[in-house]
């Protein structure tokens, strides 16, 4: 293949190859070309070329060949020289002339075609003279031309026309009457080959939608007879294009030749109602009403009427709507569109998808809305029209029949179109429903009583889409028609209208997530019940009454279990009132009755079973075996009644069919949902009437199932046409689907579909009809009951089914029907491709279950043997799917030994090109066998590979079906070879090259499916190879895809786009641009995202949708941070986009574009279709995706980058590189953004809004303003976020947004951002007024939604208020714990404490102060409530029977996750407010009866635990306070024992926070001191958190709360101990012997307090330090590499460490020496692990806290008794050995701190003195330790020594003390000495100076009277010789001077101290006294100095607040 990238054709290369594979070369050469023609200069190689290019022409190419070949000459001749380009014409031209009409030259002949159309379209006006000649040429040899040369003709006349433009006009009248005979072409690719080239022609011939208008229309009803789908779509586009050109020319011709808009619309509509051939009958025969409307014609009109709106523009539809709408509607009501029923609903279909489609995409929401205002008119209208028909008391009135008839249809359609508009504006049409002058409810509901059941479903359906869009207005509905329903029980017509209003209301509640009253359910029930009661009253309303009575129940079952529980007896008891008890009562009950009550019963039956099946759907979890054996009754009654129906039948008459076959659906309905087992007994019967119900028995009357279609599988929607369903004209195309009666579906032929949920992806629920729905209901029950048949019955009914339904089927009634249904013999054609496929299917299904070798060996044989043999179409297209299916179901493993001669047999069938047909199957299912073989399949990818090419180069492209077979096939084996694909071998390069070349071909193809195909396998072939995907032609293609009009195509281009952006989103829209800047199209420069978001506005197809929200989240995460203004403008544009502004913008921008039109337009929409679309503002789903979009940008900036949140880092970026761009730098727009969505109409939006408002303010809060310092930047927004909160609390607002707009309120107000307090009570007081709204209880928008909603709005308000309280009591603590500021005396400090001032420390304290007496009452009752709703459902019985204080029982289920969203943060609060009081605040009934409103007096009582009647007993403070306690303790320990994964580490922290809380206070500490099981169990279920929750944050909030208990046992048992040295001193007990472990020692885990907090303790210093573990030290693998503690980890450890050392002190001494060897070592080992020296000298936080815990250890009082003496002070000594063994130097660890390790030991010799004196081995360690450090050459270490030896040497013990004064005096004292000749050089060496003297001098004191002159000759001389001399003092350094001073003064000192002794050692050496009085007076005469210099001293001379910066 590398050998065709040449510029010229490489011909001996050519040679070379076979002939097989030269077509492939040939192609990818010319592939090459097209690619760097463009680019390279030719000049030279022209002429060669040209002669290459030229000779391929007659080489006889295939059809992609050609299409390329004609681009390449074109394109060379247009840049390089043009003078042979007449020649080549000519060629051309003979070629086409000659008289050969063999089949060898046919392609020789088309690719000349070919040729002179590309020229001419890429010259134009080049080759102008010659074209008359070209021209009548292809016209001449169009006569004579088959059915491909007709095509391709046609497709070259096309392009010579728009080259030539206006230019061709000569020709125009001949092209026109040489086409127009074509439009009705045999063939369908020619009439679409017509259809473009017309339509290319009214772009210049003005004739054609002048004088021909009528012609051209008659012609196209023609052309749309028996036409396929994409004729339709063709010659629709046409007629819609000539019919607007007619309408507005695009040329300024003479006005008068102008059509009016009605001449238009007429034509169009005898389109719509006649047909094709009306024109040519005679005046007479036209008004009779016989003769159907061809449907394909009428489908095809509907799809007119839709393109020429669209290419009139939304503008043009919003100023024409009223007119445009009544002559649609005028469509449906003419009786030619309504013969039949069935038809009329098929005309229904098309007008409603005319209005869906044009109404629905082109106008933005406010012209929407007037719209919707216009069709409230017209329903208003035709309502009066019926109204006064009914009223006109002559009933004779025929007429007035027909137009109640005729407007029933135009309200069905009306009211659709109604419904789908507010819902798909949503809350945006609230102005609709409040505007009274619209009157929109009251015209809808005035429609409720027409006479036509058909116009009141539709009134109803129309109610449930107002309420879904606008939730609020649902229960107003329910009551108002609940109202009128009572009103007006005596109208038939009321009964029933009111009753599927209501129904359909109901139906609607599950999609409004806040519900309904619960209240209304029992509403409902005693309506239906009065309704079902009466019934039988009044014979008039009998019927509707008992319709009306089951749809109202059957609506109420919708509401779910937690409504219908309450209601489930009395519907037991309904059910079985309706059938008869026995079988007594049944067989009387035939001899009864006449036509009409038989009617009312199989109505009511039919109703009753209609409920049931309701119940059994919705309400699973109710149904219990009990409830389903009282089912059974009335149900088994029903199996049985169904044998008796037809004699009743017999009896009174046929009209009671349609009522027992309700019955019969409905009773297949309920038991299919059944679990079989319960019905077993009735199988036998129930099987004859099934297999009688669809083999058609009974009822030979034709009738057809829908199931066919869907039992086939999906990926067989080639073969079967079925992908017309994945179109966007699936709705009307469905009624030309044969054989299945989709499309057919309307409300009105089961009225139980308009509560029922709507099945996804259709708009309004169509019910098929009757027949349709039984025989569907039927096979349906008969799959799920037959496998549960005993074997011996199964064969005899497989053999009875399908005899009998082969013979019926196939001859009875499908001959019948086809007979009756499709005249033309193509359907019966598809009808046996559709029998094939289901028989396929069945074939293979049935080899998946028999699963036999044998078994499929037999059917695979069978199937080859036919094969090999047969001739006929149908055989081999059947056996060659059969074989696929077989592969299929069996997978590859199981049907390998078949695959060699299935792919063989497969592989010669898809060769015969006679038959499009067999290839087609047999390409289809050699790509199910390529699919299921996997890898197995690897040996024959080369032959199916080189056969596809061949036959993607050779089959003409008419025929769709077999390419798209082959893009198939090409997939599969791209998937079946895989990521081999990447590798660089001869065969695998051959195998991806030939890929390659596939997807080009199927890419260039003109039909959208094959183009769909060809994306999809480029995208495998990206997955598997992505080097070899040249995205820079792949991207461009897919954007200009995006603007197809084909569903399938968009979806497969955003499919692909998506994968793409996932791995390389910045190539992608780097592609996408250039192509933008390539094309003239326009879009301003938003890129591929912009697009995108445009889509989102126009798409409907959920699939879609959901991949275009995938693929702009990749492009986001990826490219956001890195572009991020760019981003933040298309969000913000988005959400900018209020409905109003955008259109009158646009307009004025319009005029200025213009100029700047062509550099950098971009794409929405290609060609001539961007006049046709003006942006629509995008909608608000769009918007609501954008507010989400926002929240992600900001959350990926978070993970990228700190300056995104920091202004002064951000702005310093700036400076350094003006490309940087910073989220902070944008806030004002995110600002801005949040609070346009958070004060929109929609509430979604405001939900977004409000959570991205939250964001913000968490992500800024700390933001600093570097220009204010002390101010947060998001000070300036205060008001627009209290404009943007404000909303949501207003009275009508739904609870959901209250409730997050409590959120946000807490979180501002939390956030400390603002400080003034007066600016934040504006937020504050919307938080007071709910506050306020919460305990007046039920406010008014509560009687709107379900009770659960209130519950969560009032909860939101408490967890907001605790929020606040939370933050308000830090900022008291930190207030309160903050040294208190010194009085200002310099104006210095002003500036620093100018911010302080503003926010007195309990400021916000002081917003909650007043509010807290009843916000802690309330959040006590909420807590309680938590508490219950988390007990396990065995407890269930203990909940008190009126719900609690904020949930009803009846909501139960919705409100506990209300509470698990927020009881943390009242947790929190509840134990802040009680330590805050010290549980002192005890709270009266009556106080909390006050605060709790009436209704809830009930519950409360019940809460504070008394019966209602009692007279309140006030219970005493403990009492309280240990409820308390167990409620808070309770609601944590269950929460903490397993929190789930989900929950947010919020949850956690908040919950262990309340804990360290609580226990803080000194009565929780005695409660969980008392009970000792309670800590044990907090401390196992704290354990087993830190099992599972990581983050250190959690862990140290544990270490907090362990410690409090911990702590709380040591003051309980000091207490107990101080008592009973009080109490029992007589008696013999010891005190001492209290405490864990008694007298024995033991522990008992579980039960041990201690042990618990050990085993915790453990953990965490393992998790952290590992190698404390002894087993992991000692294992082989892990060579201690120690790594640095982390902050947190020391902190942690640390804590741990300190609680560690608390522990002894809980035990006796017994238990003291059980546990003090674990916590020793611990403690130790720690000390070891951390004490390493640090450049600092800081001292680590768990070295301290080893240190504090050796001292609390070493001095603990009650160990010391006498039978511990022993052991204790081994362990004491036996510690002191391991600290002296750690601090051992090794060369290997890092050094280690000895002045930790010196204290240590100082800390045992101090403590501990009596266990230690006289262990002469650790009295040596101790010395050489000390020793080491006196020695050591770091003067901190010196100094430390120097202090920690003082202390030894004062010890009060001389034993202790005195051998090592003997051993390290001497050291010290040369040591001092020597600093004379070396002084210090800084202060920590002059410190070590000051400490060693000091020590001397305490000796000096220490030493008895005799010899105190020898110790002060060894101190005085030292200390003298530090003195300078005068000389030296003046030049000597500061350090140098201070010692000199420190010495002087140290001698003043001594000298009185001991004169006696200082004047003996002052005799002894002169020199020394002279030095002194020398420095004495010098040292004065400096101070008198100085004092004259100074001023008085000043009160206070050091200010305690060291300023960082001095201001001098």
């Amino acid at each position: 293949m590398e050998l065709a990238h040449s510029l010229l054709l490489n011909e001996e290369a050519l040679a070379q190859i076979t002939e097989a594979k030269r077509p492939v070369f040939i192609f990818e050469w010319l592939r090459f070309l097209d690619k760097v023609l463009v680019a390279t200069d030719v000049k030279e190689k022209q002429k060669k070329l040209v002669e290459q290019l030229t000779g391929l022409i007659s080489s006889s190419p295939g059809p992609p060949t050609r299409k390329l070949l004609a681009k390449n000459l074109a394109a060379l001749y247009s840049i390089g020289d043009t003078f042979t380009v007449f020649q080549t014409l000519d060629k051309c031209n003979d070629i086409i002339k000659s008289k050969d009409d063999t089949a060898a030259y046919l392609p020789t002949k088309l690719a000349a075609v070919a040729c002179v159309g590309a020229f001419y379209e890429k010259m134009g006006r080049m080759l102008g003279s010659s074209f008359p000649e070209t021209v009548n040429n292809l016209l001449k040899s169009l006569k004579s031309a088959e059915s491909q040369g007709r095509s391709e003709i046609l497709m070259s006349l096309q392009k010579v026309l728009s080259g030539l433009g206006g230019a061709a006009a000569s020709c125009h009248r001949d092209i026109y009457k040489n086409a127009r005979s074509l439009l009705t072409d045999r063939s369908m690719a020619v009439r679409c080959a017509v259809a473009k080239c017309l339509l290319e022609l009214q772009n210049e011939a003005v004739f054609m939608w002048t004088a021909e208008l009528e012609n051209v229309a008659t012609l196209c009803f023609k052309a749309l007879e028996n036409s396929n789908y994409g004729v339709r779509v063709a010659v629709s586009k046409l007629l819609g294009t000539v019919m607007a050109t007619a309408l507005i020319p695009k040329q300024a011709t003479a006005a008068s030749s102008r059509a009016t808009l009605e001449e238009v619309l007429e034509l169009m509509a005898t389109g719509f109602l006649r047909g094709g051939s009306g024109f040519l009958k005679s005046g007479g025969e036209m008004l009779k009403v016989g003769g159907s409307v061809n449907r394909e014609v009428r489908v095809g009109v509907t799809q007119a009427y839709v393109v020429f709106v669209t290419t009139l523009g939304g503008q043009w539809l919003e100023r024409n709507f009223a007119t445009f709408l009544s002559h649609v509607l005028d469509l449906v009501s003419h009786p030619r569109a309504t013969q039949t029923h069935v038809e009329a609903v098929y005309s229904r279909r098309c007008v409603s998808f005319i209005l869906r489609a044009t109404v629905g995409s082109l106008l933005g929401e406010k012209a929407q809305i007037a719209a919707a205002k216009d069709i409230c008119q017209a329903i208003g209208k035709q309502m009066k029209a019926v109204e006064a028909v009914v009223n006109d008391a002559n009933s004779e009135n025929k007429a007035g029949a027909a137009d109640i008839a005729a407007s029933q249809h135009v309200m069905v359609c009306a009211l659709q179109e109604l419904g789908s508009l507010v819902q798909s504006l949503n809350a945006t049409a609230s102005p609709l429903i409040q505007e009274p002058s619209i009157g929109l409810l009251e015209t809808v509901t005035s429609v409720l009583l027409h006479p036509s059941m058909a116009a009141r479903l539709a009134a109803a359906w129309c109610l449930r889409c107002v309420a879904v869009a606008l939730p609020f207005q649902l229960t107003p509905f329910l009551d108002r028609c609940a109202e009128r329903l009572n009103n007006l029980k005596t109208s038939p017509e009321a009964v029933s209208g009111y009753s599927f209003a209501m129904a359909a209301l109901l139906g609607g509640v599950h999609q409004c997530p806040l519900g309904i009253p619960h209240a209304k359910g029992k509403m409902v029930v005693s309506i239906a019940e009065d309704l079902l009661r009466t019934a039988a009253q009044n014979s008039r309303l009998s019927l509707q009454r008992t319709q009306a009575g089951w749809l109202l129940l059957g609506a109420l079952m919708t509401l779910g279990p937690s409504v219908v529980r309450y209601h489930l007896p009395k519907m037991l008891l309904l059910w079985r009132n309706v059938f008869p008890r026995s079988l007594k009562e049944l067989e009387a009950e035939k001899a009864r009755g006449d036509s009409f009550t038989w009617q009312v019963t199989l109505e009511g039956r039919a109703g009753a079973l209609c409920a049931m099946r309701s119940f059994v759907a919705h309400c699973p979890e109710l149904l219990t075996e009990d409830v389903i054996r009282k089912l059974m009754t009335p149900i088994e009654c029903a199996m049985t009644m169904m044998s008796h129906i037809p004699s009743v039948i017999k009896a009174h008459g046929a009209h009671l069919k349609a009522s027992a076959a309700m019955v019969r659906l409905r009773l297949y309905d309920i038991l299919a949902l059944l679990p079989p087992k319960t019905y077993e007994g009735s199988f036998n019967a129930l099987l004859r009437e099934l297999v009688a119900e669809f083999t058609l028995t009974d009822n030979s009357a034709n009738t057809t199932t829908s199931l066919l279609r869907s039992l086939c599988h999906y990926d067989d929607s080639v073969l079967l046409g079925s992908w017309l369903q994945e179109t966007d004209h699936k709705s009307i195309e469905d009624q030309l689907q044969p054989n299945s009666a989709s499309g057919s579906g309307a409300l009105e032929h089961d009225p139980s579909s308009i509560y029922l949920r709507i099945p996804a992806g259709e708009a309004v629920p169509g019910p098929l009809p009757l027949g349709v729905s039984v025989i569907d209901a039927s096979v349906a029950l008969f799959g799920v009951v037959f496998p549960h048949v005993s074997y011996k019955h199964r064969s005899v009914y497989i053999y009875v089914q399908f005899q009998n339904s082969m013979r019926s089927l196939l001859f009875v009634a499908m001959e019948r029907s086809v007979m009756l249904f499709f005249p033309s013999s193509t359907d019966l054609e598809c009808f046996f491709h559709l029998f094939i496929c289901a028989a396929g299917e069945a074939l293979g299904r049935m080899a998946q279950v028999v699963g036999e070798a044998t078994f499929i060996a037999r059917m695979a044989q069978y199937s080859f043997d036919k094969l090999k043999s047969a001739r006929d179409v149908v055989s081999r297209t059947g056996h060659s799917l059969a074989l696929g299916c077989l592969h299929r179901y069996v997978g590859g493993i199981g049907s390998g030994q078949h695959l060699k001669t299935s792919v063989s047999i497969l592989l010669a069938l898809a060769q015969d090109g006679t038959s499009p047909e067999v290839q087609t199957w047999s390409l289809h299912s050699l790509a199910l066998i390529v699919d299921s073989s996997g890898p197995m399949y690897r040996g024959y990818v080369e032959p199916t590979l080189s056969l596809v090419l061949t036959l993607l180069l050779t089959v003409p492209p008419s025929h769709t079906e077999v390419h798209q077979c082959l893009g198939r096939c090409l997939g599969a084996i791209i998937t079946t070879v895989g990521p081999e694909l990447q590798g660089n071998g001869a065969t695998i390069s051959t195998i991806r090259s030939s890929c390659l070349v596939g997807c080009a071909i199927t890419q260039d193809h003109s039909d959208s499916l094959v183009q769909a195909a060809a994306i999809s396998c480029l995208q495998q072939l990206h997955m598997f190879a992505p080097r070899h995907v040249n995205l820079s032609s792949l991207v461009p293609s897919l954007c200009v895809h995006l603007c197809s009009s084909h569903l399938l195509l968009r979806r497969a281009a955003v499919a692909c786009l998506r994968q793409l952006a996932q791995r390389e989103a910045a190539e992608v829209c780097e592609y996408a641009m250039s192509l933008a800047k390539n094309e003239l199209v326009r879009d301003e420069m938003t890129g591929l995202e912009g697009v995108l978001f445009g889509m989102l506005d126009r798409e409907t197809d959920r699939k879609l949708c959901s991949d275009i929200h995938d693929t702009l989240g990749h492009m986001l995460s990826s490219l956001a941070v890195e572009n991020l203004s760019h981003w933040l403008m298309l969000c913000k544009d988005v959400l900018a986009a209020s409905s109003g502004k955008f259109v009158c913008k646009d307009l004025d921008e319009e005029s200025e574009k213009k100029d700047e039109m062509d550099d950098d337009t971009m794409f929405t929409t290609l060609g001539e279709e961007d006049k046709t679309k003006p942006s629509v503002a995008p909608r608000w789903a769009t918007r609501v995706f954008a507010a989400d979009c926002l929240c992600r940008v900001i959350i990926l900036c978070e993970n990228a980058n700190k300056a995104h949140f920091d202004l002064a880092l951000a702005r310093s970026a700036r400076l350094k590189n003006p490309k940087n761009d910073f989220l902070v730098l944008h806030l004002s727009d995110l600002i801005r953004m949040a609070f346009m969505a958070a004060t929109d109409h929609s509430n979604q939006l405001r939900m977004a809004g409000l959570q991205a408002l939250e964001d913000i303010i968490k992500k800024f809060a700390s933001v600093p303003e570097p220009e204010f310092p002390g101010h947060v930047i998001l000070e300036q927004y205060q008001a627009n976020v209290g404009a943007a909160l404000r909303p949501a609390f207003s009275q009508d607002t739904p609870s959901d947004i209250t409730a997050k707009a409590c959120q946000v309120c807490s979180a501002w107000i939390g956030s400390g951002v603002v400080s003034d307090l007066n600016d934040l009570r504006r937020v504050h007081n919307l938080l007071v007024s709910s506050l306020d709204k919460v305990q007046a209880g039920k406010g008014s928008s509560s009687q709107l939604y379900r009770e659960s909603a209130t519950t969560m709005e009032k909860l939101a308000v408490l967890k907001a208020w605790a929020e606040v309280y939370i933050v308000a009591m830090k900022i008291k603590k930190e207030a309160e714990t903050k040294p208190k500021c010194v009085s200002k005396s310099t104006e210095e400090d002003e500036d620093d404490f100018g911010t302080v001032d503003e926010l007195p420390p309990d400021s916000l304290i002081t917003l909650v102060q007043p509010e807290l007496p009843a916000l802690s009452r309330l959040w006590l009752a909420a807590l309680k409530d938590y508490a219950l709703l988390t007990l396990p459902a065995e407890f269930a019985t203990q909940l008190p029977p009126d719900g609690g204080a904020f949930y009803t029982p009846e909501t139960i289920d919705t409100a506990r996750l209300h509470y698990r969203n927020s009881w943390a943060p009242i947790l929190h609060a509840v134990a802040l407010w009680l330590n805050s009081t010290g549980f002192n605040a005890s709270e009266s009934v009556e106080e909390t009866a006050a605060a709790i409103p009436n209704s809830q007096k009930r519950a409360t009582s019940i809460m504070l635990n008394q019966t209602p009647g009692t007279p309140p007993t006030t219970k005493s403070l403990p009492e309280m306070n240990r409820d308390r306690m167990h409620l808070i303790l309770g609601v944590s320990i269950q929460f903490l024992c397993s929190p789930r994964p989900e929950e947010p580490v919020e949850h956690v922290t908040s919950c262990l926070q309340a804990l360290h809380t609580l226990l803080d206070s000194p009565c929780a500490r005695i409660h969980i001191a008392e009970d000792q099981l309670l800590g044990v169990e907090l401390l196992s279920v704290l354990h087993r958190l830190l099992l599972t929750w990581d983050p250190p944050s959690v862990q140290l909030l544990v270490t907090g709360v362990v410690q409090q208990i911990v702590r709380a046992a040591q003051d309980y048992l000091q207490e107990k101990r101080n008592t009973l040295n009080e109490d029992d001193i007589e008696e013999k007990e010891n005190p001492l012997v209290l405490g864990e472990g008694g007298e024995s020692g033991g522990l008992v885990p579980g039960k041990s307090l201690v042990f618990a907090a050990m085993e915790l303790l453990m953990f965490i210093l393992v998790r952290h330090m590992p190698h404390l573990n002894s087993k992991v030290s000692d294992s082989p693998s892990h060579i201690a590499a120690k790594s640095h503690l982390s902050e947190e980890s020391a902190r942690l450890v640390a804590a741990t460490v300190t609680i560690l050392s608390d522990l002894p002190s809980l035990c006796s001494p017994a238990g003291c020496m059980t546990v003090l060897p674990t916590i020793l070592f611990l403690i130790t080992r720690v000390l070891k692990e951390t004490a390493v020296k640090s450049a600092d000298n800081q001292v680590p936080p768990p070295v301290s806290a080893a240190l504090q815990g050796i001292k609390a250890i070493v001095t603990l009082p009650t160990v010391k008794t006498d039978e511990t003496q022993k052991q204790w002070a081994s362990l004491i000594r036996s510690t002191l050995a391991s600290v002296l063994e750690y601090s051992q130097p090794e060369t290997s660890k890092p050094v280690l701190d000895e002045v930790s390790i010196l204290t240590a030991i100082a800390l045992f010799l101090w403590s501990a003195s009596t266990e230690i004196i006289g262990v002469q081995s650790l009295q040596n360690g101790c010395i050489n330790r000390f020793k080491n450090a006196l020695n050591s050459s770091d003067p901190w270490v010196q100094a430390k020594c120097y202090q920690l030896l003082l202390s030894v040497f004062q010890h009060t013990n001389r034993a202790l003390s005195t051998p090592y004064i003997h051993s390290l005096a001497p050291i010290m004292v040369e040591k001092l000495k020597a600093v004379e000749r070396n002084r210090p050089n800084n202060n920590l060496e002059l410190l070590a100076v000051q400490e060693g003297i000091k020590v001397l001098e305490t000796l000096v004191a220490l030493g008895e009277e005799q010899n105190r002159v020898q110790l002060l000759a060894l101190l005085v001389p030292t200390l003298i010789s530090y003195l300078l001399n005068e000389n030296a003092f003046a030049s000597a350094s500061t350090v140098s001077k201070d010692l000199h001073e420190f010495a002087l003064q140290n001698l003043m000192h001594i000298g009185p101290l001991y004169p006696h002794a200082f004047k003996t050692v002052m005799g002894a050496a002169p020199e020394l006294k002279t030095r002194l009085e020398t420095a004495v007076r010098a040292s004065q005469a400096s101070k008198a100095k100085a004092a004259a210099r100074q001023p008085p001293p000043t009160v206070h001379s050091t200010p305690t607040i060291k300023l960082k910066t001095s201001f001098f």
